[in-house]
Parts: structure tokens; sequence; C-alpha cells
């Protein structure tokens, strides 16, 4: 089962790997109704973290987190509640903007055009693997099962979180 928590209204990813999990629990504001009405999918539509109740704990065994927890008032609480879906052996994967990406994704909103710059206007806070790391150990995650590092040349952070057991 994956969690894809903020999947966006087209799903992108879970529509490719559908085909390949037991179920997929798609959660966002607004869900295209061709994906809800899929077999496989549980759709929870609504805001952050409040739809993350929706979900049963220890029901998941991958939560993945792509470009949303800096549209949050409360990441905090979203960390925390993908924490308490997941199954014992599962993970929960988060990859969001870095300090440094802030500038790369600033320009290309509001200077050049090339992102929607309401997108980068909603964005509350961004993450260095300083800022995300703490997050996680309070979200209930042990420090030693959790490995974060920057990518895309450092414009983003990306987390992997392992859950003890199963």
């Amino acid at each position: 089962t994956v969690a894809d928590v903020g999947c966006g209204y087209e799903a992108t990813f879970a529509r490719r790997v559908l085909p390949s999990v037991e179920r997929a629990v798609l959660l966002d504001v607004s869900l295209d109704p061709e994906l809800k009405a899929a077999p496989k999918v549980e759709a929870i539509e609504g805001a952050l973290p409040g739809t993350l109740a929706g979900v049963d704990d220890a029901s998941v065994d991958v939560a993945l987190c792509t470009s949303v927890l800096e549209h949050l008032w409360e990441p905090q609480q979203t960390l925390a509640e993908m924490r308490r879906i997941l199954r014992p052996g599962s993970v929960c994967l988060v990859n969001v903007p870095s300090w440094r990406g802030k500038w790369f994704l600033e320009l290309s909103a509001f200077r050049l055009g090339l992102s929607p710059a309401d997108e980068m206007n909603d964005h509350k806070t961004y993450y260095d693997p300083r800022d995300l790391w703490p997050m996680l150990v309070l979200a209930g995650f042990r420090p030693q099962d959790i490995k974060v590092h920057r990518h895309k040349f450092g414009l983003n952070t990306f987390a992997s979180c392992r859950v003890p057991g199963g």
C-alpha cells in the first residue's frame, strides 16, 4: 500500500505505479474523478494534515510526500500523521525545496515567468537537512532510521525514514 500525500489532482506518480501496487491512498484537496473511481484507489480529498486522519494506523507500506510540506502551515503535524499511518518495516519518503532552491524557484517564477508564481507565493518555508531532520525525529522516526541529503545540485532536500520491525 502506497500513500501519496499531496499527490496533486492528476496524481501522476500514483497513476504510474497503480498497476504494481495492492492499494494506493491518494490525498489532496481535489482529485480527478476517473482516478477516484479506480478499484485500487482510496481517495481522500481535503486539506492536510486533517485528511490524514482518514487513514488507519499502521496501514501503509510507503508514504510519499513530494514538494508538499513547503506549502503547509502545519508541516510538523503532517509528518507525525505520516509516521502514524506507517506499518512496521515501512518507509516514508519526503522531498522538499531547499533554501538554495528558493532562489532558483523564485527566479524562474517571478523574473523569468517559467514557473507558476502562485505556487511560489504559497511557499511557507524551505528545508535544508538541518531543518528537516529534527522535524522527522519529533514526528516519531528514530535518528538511526533517518537519512537526509541534498540533491539536484543542492536545490532540494530528500529524506528517507524507515520504521523498524516487519
